[in-house]
């Protein structure tokens, strides 16, 4: 049996540079991330906060990072049901595609049932989205 992953491939038109950037800069995170702003020194181990807008931050941990190329980290969501699950993680690959960069965002390590990755199915595409839309702008 297959482990449940949400898998998005999008093509954006920018560097890898600026697509890191994009990932790793709080002030940028917060223009396309609901308002949220990640925060890390982005070394391997170090904690991650999500500040949001609203209410207490949701919590990760770096576990790759490998500018501009591969960054991964848990991620523990703080809000309502989805708190009592354990932390999933999230892997973006970034590689040179033509006039861009192909993005692959890979969510796994998901407890079965979870409600963290049926709300985030639609919470990614939203996120995605508003990614390519900045760096496209």
């Amino acid at each position: 049996m297959t482990k449940p992953e949400l898998v998005y491939v999008n093509h954006i038109r920018a560097t890898p540079q600026k697509v890191w950037q994009a990932l790793t800069d709080p002030a940028f995170t917060a223009r396309y991330w609901y308002g949220a702003r990640l925060e890390s020194d982005w070394k391997v181990g170090s904690p991650i906060t999500f500040v949001k807008p609203q209410g207490e931050p949701d919590t990760g941990k770096v576990l790759v990072c490998e500018p501009p190329r591969k960054l991964s980290f848990s991620w523990h969501i703080v809000w309502g049901e989805m708190a009592k699950e354990r932390d999933s993680r999230v892997t973006f690959t970034i590689e040179p595609d033509g006039d861009g960069v192909k993005l692959t965002l890979v969510h796994d390590d998901f407890e079965t049932p979870s409600l963290v990755m049926e709300t985030l199915k639609n919470g990614w595409k939203g996120i995605l989205a508003g990614l390519k839309k900045t760096l496209e702008e």
